[in-house]
């Protein structure tokens, strides 16, 4: 059997400025990174503002296992087949993290015959997107610092600085650290650490932002620190948001690729779910929904993670009206929440079905919340057995939802096709009734509490003393009527990931609550969510190859 990177080295690209054409656009409308890589000038995405959008199908998932169940091969495929049926279709994803590439789950662009393409190139750097956001957040950081060690005009407190470093990389030694030691001359030592590049501000800030001078405004609203009498000190009142935004002037502008099947696809931006909003660029769906009659999306990890961020914080930020879900379920991640073990998920198991379709279930009720209609998505594996996959089908439509099984990532379009009849024939015609679970204006607390209790289950909300001491301060200086971005595990509906299935009634620990005031949302930190991750005992890393010829080998 050919590994993902094998399939996706046989395929046959078109020249990308061929499917900027197919798509619309003209070759003056792109800048080209090679062969098979552009990026879409900001001005031509300006002119395609008067254009009616189309329809805009997200799809998500049911909690998933560690490994992860293959959403973004169903995108792919999902998007591929539409196209196969003689529809417009886009795909808009997010950019691939080095975290997880070089971490647990390998390669993240899709896999065997519903792929985004160059998948090494995708994987590995693309055109810089995440390595210009690294350089932003992070010369930021030394701007801070300086200013401090230089007279400090700014009366910042050094304690209260918030602003911390980003690598793309898996590195726990990073996470608390000091710096500025080893005398006066080498800048004011203070406690500092790094998180991943996906969970900084910039990336939150380029995935929100329409055009530069959003962008701008944007990263001068950041909060970086307060001063001695407990005043917030912005970016914008130090002066640097025009310096830091000079460094997003080309990472801000959307990647076009294609498929393995040719499809159009728009890569842009790569915020993690369970950390930050987990959506791609609004600018890049924006520009997909003005050149094609269908644009499939993705929301990161399980619903309650990146289908409810994208509804309550994406969907009102970019003005998008999503006409209805595609949920993937797998057998194996339904019987992984029945109990069985990851080393046992491709063994038939009925009883264990039956048992973990209840977080299947919990997830089908979350989407009613926000008024949409969805198709249930089985992505069918070959360990899955026909009656576990009737199983799951019957328990979907007892549940009012249809199913489909797809087979995208062994037959690519061909495998997608019964799902894309089902989500043409559910958005044709259809009126937008989609809703937010909170309204803006309600108080911080309450906001949390209500995604807590109706999205993951949750009886009341644990607030430590650091997150009330936070509350006082979001108060105080009216960023209480942000949204919210809560940052939890996303192994389970609870915020903590040894609770599977559907559990109930549980407490959630928030233990801060991070003002993301330039991105526009606060973030309450519960259990014990890292932003820096750490590596696995056998990385993906080890994998992974180059040959003489600079062939790459292993990425999945």
């Amino acid at each position: 059997m050919l590994s993902d990177i094998e399939i996706a080295q046989k395929a046959v690209l078109k020249n990308i400025a061929d499917i900027a054409v197919e798509i619309g656009l003209k070759k003056e409308d792109i800048e080209l990174y090679g062969n098979y890589k552009a990026k879409i000038k900001l001005d031509a995405i300006e002119k395609l503002g008067s254009k009616d959008p189309g329809q805009l199908i997200l799809v998500s998932a049911l909690t998933p296992t560690p490994a992860g169940e293959g959403k973004t091969t169903i995108s792919i495929g999902l998007s591929m087949a539409i196209n196969k049926l003689g529809r417009k279709s886009i795909i808009a994803i997010r950019e691939p993290s080095l975290v997880p590439v070089f971490g647990i789950k390998g390669g993240a662009a899709g896999g065997g015959m519903s792929q985004v393409l160059p998948m090494e190139d995708i994987n590995l750097h693309f055109t810089g997107d995440m390595h210009a956001v690294t350089s932003a957040n992070n010369n930021l950081a030394a701007l801070i610092d300086n200013s401090i060690y230089s007279g400090n005009p700014h009366r910042i407190n050094p304690r209260t600085v918030s602003w911390r470093r980003v690598m793309d990389v898996n590195d726990r030694s990073l996470r608390n650290i000091v710096i500025g030691l080893g005398g006066k001359t080498q800048g004011v030592p203070r406690e500092d650490g790094f998180d991943i590049t996906p969970a900084s501000e910039i990336m939150a800030i380029l995935c929100l932002s329409n055009n530069l001078e959003e962008l701008k405004q944007k990263i001068g609203e950041i909060t970086v620190a307060y001063t001695y009498e407990d005043e917030p000190v912005k970016v914008k009142n130090m002066g640097f948001e025009g310096a830091i935004a000079t460094l997003l002037k080309d990472a801000l502008k959307p990647n076009l690729v294609q498929t393995i099947e040719n499809t159009p696809a728009l890569i842009h931006g790569g915020p993690f779910a369970n950390i930050a909003q987990g959506t791609n660029s609004i600018l890049a769906t924006n520009t997909a929904l003005r050149l094609s009659d269908f644009v499939v999306t993705e929301a990161g990890f399980g619903f309650d993670l990146g289908a409810e961020k994208f509804f309550d914080i994406v969907c009102p930020y970019g003005k998008f009206c999503t006409s209805a879900i595609v949920l993937v379920a797998t057998v194996r991640a339904i019987k992984h929440h029945g109990g069985v073990k990851l080393k046992d998920l491709d063994k038939p198991n009925l009883q264990a079905v039956k048992i973990g379709l209840s977080n299947l279930g919990k997830h089908l009720e979350n989407i009613r919340k926000f008024g949409m209609k969805s198709v249930v998505a089985l992505n069918k594996f070959k360990s899955d057995t026909q009656a576990e996959l009737d199983l799951v089908e019957e328990y979907a439509n007892e549940n009012g939802f249809s199913a489909s099984v797809a087979d995208c990532w062994g037959q690519g379009s061909e495998g997608g096709l019964d799902l894309a009849k089902k989500v043409i024939d559910l958005v044709e015609g259809h009126i937008c009734n989609f809703k937010t679970l909170y309204n803006w204006d309600s108080s911080v607390e309450s906001k949390i509490l209500k995604i807590a209790n109706e999205i993951y289950g949750a009886k009341k909300i644990d607030f430590l003393p650091e997150a009330k001491k936070d509350l006082k301060l979001i108060t105080k200086y009216g960023y209480d009527k942000l949204p919210i971005c809560i940052a939890k595990t996303q192994k389970s509906l609870s915020d903590n990931p040894k609770l599977l299935g559907r559990p109930k009634d549980f407490l959630v620990t928030v233990k801060r609550i991070l003002i993301a005031s330039g991105a526009g949302f606060l973030i309450p930190i519960t259990g014990n969510i890292l932003r820096m991750p750490g590596l696995p005992v056998n990385p993906s890393a080890l994998q992974i190859d180059i040959d003489k010829n600079g062939n790459i080998t292993g990425l999945f």
